[in-house]
């Protein structure tokens, strides 16, 4: 990234490596806020014209921009009394004007940027406290405005995130890529990632529309980024090795990425990936696409560049489709779904996979477990809450997550839940219908390790049934799973009865001559295993707000777990 600070409607990025303020002299003196005032007071012209015209003052955009930063340099030293300026002549204005200045910055997703080992050569231990320090001189340097243009103190302070929501460390990477993929090799990779939490965001779209579809070139070969507008989040989906490279556009949603895929260390990033999605290319084609780079063996994703995949179920979606294309090529079955370990006070311990597509009632049923059983669940173990895999071990059936956290709708979740984890989420228009949060939910070494499954059950939420149904016929369980049928609630571009096979939507759907015999190999090692296999009626199709259906089923789960 060439710029010391890059602008682009409500985002910014600044690059430490280009300019960093030590203190408030060197901030004021910066081009980089003096580019932000001229670009706030451009901003004021549509928002408020009588502040607008108070800060031009009769003069163009960039001398007004001249004329307030040299008060505001004043004002570092002197009191108003001592300072002439007609911006003084209304103290009022000037101090509305200061505080829309300090809320136009915070009205961006912010974010900073700066290559390992730089932090050294700036005076700091690590990126993180460059970042900290940053926000604080921020912070003081509002204040000392405000206090100065009031002639007082302030009452009361507020300790706000006035610097960055996020900030990462890069570095260059060389990896096992072939030369058709050179066209990556000058893009930074992040290296560690700090992200202020709870962070709030508001993209500009707030559901996934569309689907994912197989082509026949790479799409590598119309790729059109380059080292100073792109970066690399690498990362670890499942047991697989991914490189989601992202247009810095979409900076907040692969930032984001923290709190659900475990980030790759460097020796990992020096080997060939298993996957590779190209999020954001400007190719001009507005697609969703998937390509099997067979001489390689990689899976390539390219999400074209749009507005609207500013929402976060693009980038999540299109990783998981990847890695379940891959899989399934390894033989294991993809699960959309929930999977917990539950053990009770009791010692008795129990795996139990929902499985379902959006909107099912898979992450509903856990939480009204957990809420049920209180008094009696010793230890909840989240291993996945809405992608995993099944796969058969010495004729075991075993399951497996894909991410360290979770990404779900708010309303979804019992009330209090958000509240009890947010100083480590991620807030997706909390304000809006469809709102979502992303949480960390279990560590990579729990996601990516072998766990047994004692119930296997289908999240229905469209039949007017109470509780738990065990299937006697293993051929009308499949039945059930490969109709997919859901009563779809509106988290994607559907509504009402919809079917998708295998409730997945993600990879099995788009290649179900790979799936069909997996299903068939798992259910048969299900119930040679004497896994239970069954449904589980949510009656979420019917009214989201009555709980009656999920508490039943959730006691019904609970009896299962106690008596077996």
């Amino acid at each position: 990234m060439k710029e010391s600070i890059y602008l682009n409607d409500d985002l910014a990025i600044i690059n430490f490596n280009k300019a960093y303020p030590k203190n408030g002299d060197d901030f004021l003196t910066s081009s980089t806020f003096a580019n932000f005032i001229r670009m706030y007071i451009e901003y004021l012209k549509s928002y408020d014209e009588d502040l607008y015209l108070y800060a031009l003052q009769g003069r163009s955009g960039r001398e007004a921009a001249f004329e307030i930063i040299k008060l505001f340099r004043m004002l570092r030293i002197f009191r108003c009394e001592e300072v002439e300026s007609i911006y003084l002549n209304d103290k009022a204005k000037l101090l509305e004007f200061v505080d829309e200045l300090y809320n136009f910055w915070k009205k961006h997703q912010r974010f900073s940027v700066i290559s390992s080992g730089m932090a050294q050569s700036l005076g700091a231990d690590s990126y993180v406290l460059l970042d900290s320090n940053f926000n604080n001189l921020n912070l003081s340097l509002y204040r000392m405005m405000e206090e100065r243009i009031m002639g007082r103190k302030n009452r009361v302070y507020r300790q706000m995130q006035a610097g960055t929501n996020a900030a990462v460390s890069v570095r260059m990477n060389k990896s096992r890529l072939s030369e058709k993929y050179d066209a990556l090799q000058e893009i930074p990779f992040i290296d560690s990632v700090m992200l202020r939490t709870p962070m709030i965001l508001h993209p500009k779209s707030n559901k996934r529309t569309g689907m994912f579809t197989e082509r026949m070139d790479n799409p590598i070969s119309g790729f059109t980024g380059d080292g100073d507008t792109w970066f690399c989040y690498p990362c670890k989906i499942g047991s697989l090795l991914a490189f989601i490279y992202f247009h810095r556009d979409f900076f907040a949603s692969a930032v984001s990425l923290g709190n659900l895929f475990e980030l790759a260390n460097k020796e990992e990033c020096e080997q060939k990936p298993d996957l590779i999605c190209l999020f954001g290319n400007e190719d001009g084609k507005d697609e969703t696409t998937f390509y099997h780079d067979e001489e390689e063996d990689m899976w390539v994703g390219c999400v074209s560049y749009n507005q609207r995949i500013e929402y976060f179920g693009y980038l999540k979606k299109m990783s998981l489709t990847l890695h379940n294309l891959a899989m399934m090529k390894k033989g294991w079955l993809p699960i959309h779904g929930a999977f917990v370990n539950i053990t009770l006070k009791n010692g008795k311990k129990k795996g139990i996979m929902l499985m379902g597509d959006s909107g099912a009632g898979k992450s509903e049923s856990i939480e009204a477990l957990k809420a049920l059983g209180n008094e009696k669940i010793k230890k909840i173990e989240v291993v996945f809450d809405d992608m995993g895999t099944i796969h058969i071990e010495d004729g075991v059936p075993y399951g497996q997550g894909t991410e360290i956290g979770a990404f779900i709708r708010l309303d979804d979740l019992d009330p209090g839940t958000p509240y009890r984890d947010m100083d480590r989420s991620v807030f997706m228009s909390p304000e809006s219908k469809n709102a979502r949060v992303i949480t960390p939910a279990a560590p990579y070494d729990v996601v990516s390790t072998n766990h047994r499954i004692d119930l296997f059950a289908y999240a229905n939420n469209y039949d007017n049934k109470m509780g738990l149904h065990r299937f006697t016929d293993m051929e009308d369980a499949k039945a059930v799973c490969k109709l997919g049928k859901r009563m779809a609630l509106g988290t994607t571009q559907e509504v009402g009865i919809s079917t998708t096979y295998f409730a997945n939507p993600f990879g099995p759907m788009q290649k179900q001559e790979i799936c069909e015999p997996l299903i068939d190999e798992v259910f048969q090692c299900l119930k040679d295993n004497n896994v239970f296999v069954g449904e589980i009626y949510t009656h979420l199709g019917f009214n989201k707000e009555e709980r009656e259906g999920l508490e039943i089923a959730a006691k019904e789960l609970l009896e299962f777990i106690e008596k077996q």
